[in-house]
């Protein structure tokens, strides 16, 4: 009887004579496993910056913007509501009221222009977006009152259109409208904030001097409004408080759906992340498909290497190799093809992935120890599936009729 460390010497001896052949063979299954390692990783990657994205602004942030209706139109959110919203009698729970116009317009300075996210806001801002002010000040109460033409700009925009000098004090275009750049806010860490190309402008300069649009009843339109509940503790308190208010407001009566949605934060993350999940589920099962492809190879392999050592597995036999010892033999080849193109899989994903976190140094990607578990058990896994029947064929065969096998 063949012992099992024989097994594995005369699989790797197998090999060696045909290298070629086995690096062939093993090429599917490397890059069936890199492939899969690798868009795991970015997906895990993905998902925990999305969710730090989101993290750094509060675990209390909440989100009010308008829905359609039954009948498909859509009543935009006014500065109306955004008062009923701020008044304490209805939400004694929400500590900021924010509304927000949002507008893409082009930014201007000296013949340099960019696209811009031009954000209507109030001095609540920073306050309720943990966003900071590295250069400058912020805009003031005074400053909304009186409609400035007082802007503070991302990062980007500084460096798009003031070749990274500091742009306090100096003035900029949006549209035909000349701002004075009184702030600079540090580098976005994204979330519900517009990135490093925002340009934040006061709501009331917004709306009366950047197309703000008003209803029927002259009441300036809004894109969404930004609440803060007092702490994490009272979010749902708060989401009740802002449904029951909004609902008051716009006269939505019993029975009847909202013509809103309030959303919070972690609600959003929670969303986000199983689309991003769902998501790399279904690239890893289409990355899976080349395993199959290189487990399909194997197989197609082990039946011509059967079929060329069939008088070998004919004398094996006849010097007292049992059955149960050629299936080992030939399943111990077909898993060292599968565990040889896993581990190269392994290297190439692992220098893939450094590459990407070299490049993309904001993602948080990196080859986690359960993706290599997972590829190492689906290497053998497809060694063992595909070199089955292969092994089986080969035990089955007559020792006389394979001693004679030309």
């Amino acid at each position: 009887m063949y012992a099992f460390g024989e097994n594995i010497r005369v699989a790797i001896i197998a090999l060696q004579m045909n290298k070629l052949r086995a690096a062939l063979t093993m090429l599917g299954i490397t890059i069936g496993v890199a492939s899969v390692i690798l868009l795991v990783s970015a997906g895990q990657g993905v998902s925990a910056f999305v969710t730090n994205q989101f993290s750094g602004i509060g675990s209390n942030l909440v989100i009010a913007l308008a829905q359609p209706d039954k009948n498909g139109k859509l009543q935009p959110m006014t500065m109306k509501e955004v008062q009923t919203l701020a008044d304490p009698l209805n939400t004694q729970d929400v500590a900021y009221v924010m509304p927000q116009m949002n507008v893409s317009m082009t930014a201007a300075n000296e013949g340099q222009q960019m696209t811009a996210q031009i954000q209507g806001v109030t001095p609540d801002y920073p306050q309720i977006l943990n966003q900071q002010i590295v250069n400058g000040r912020f805009f003031n109460q005074m400053e909304m009152a009186g409609q400035e033409r007082v802007a503070v700009v991302g990062q980007d925009v500084v460096d798009r259109l003031f070749n990274g000098a500091s742009p306090v004090g100096r003035n900029m275009r949006i549209g035909s409208v000349r701002f004075q750049i009184i702030g600079v806010l540090s580098s976005s860490s994204g979330g519900f904030g517009g990135g490093n190309s925002t340009v934040l402008v006061p709501i009331t300069t917004a709306q009366a001097r950047l197309g703000g649009k008003r209803n029927l009843t002259g009441d300036y339109q809004v894109s969404f409004v930004m609440l803060q509940a007092r702490d994490s503790d009272s979010v749902d308190a708060a989401l009740k408080q802002i449904t029951r208010s909004l609902r008051t407001a716009r006269e939505v009566k019993a029975g009847q759906p909202d013509t809103f949605l309030v959303v919070s934060q972690s609600s959003v993350i929670g969303v986000l992340t199983s689309v991003i999940g769902l998501f790399t589920v279904f690239l890893g099962v289409v990355a899976g498909i080349s395993l199959l492809v290189g487990g399909i190879g194997v197989m197609n392999i082990m039946l011509v290497t059967v079929t060329e050592r069939t008088r070998e597995i004919g004398l094996r036999k006849a010097v007292g190799a049992q059955n149960r010892d050629i299936v080992l033999q030939f399943l111990m080849e077909a898993m060292a093809l599968s565990l040889i193109g896993g581990a190269l899989g392994v290297l190439i994903a692992t220098g893939l992935v450094g590459l990407i976190g070299a490049i993309a140094t904001d993602l948080p990607i990196s080859v986690q120890v359960s993706s290599v578990v997972l590829a190492t058990v689906i290497s053998a896994s497809v060694g063992i599936f595909f070199g089955i029947y292969p092994a089986q064929r080969a035990a089955k065969l007559n020792p006389i009729e394979a001693l004679r096998y030309e």
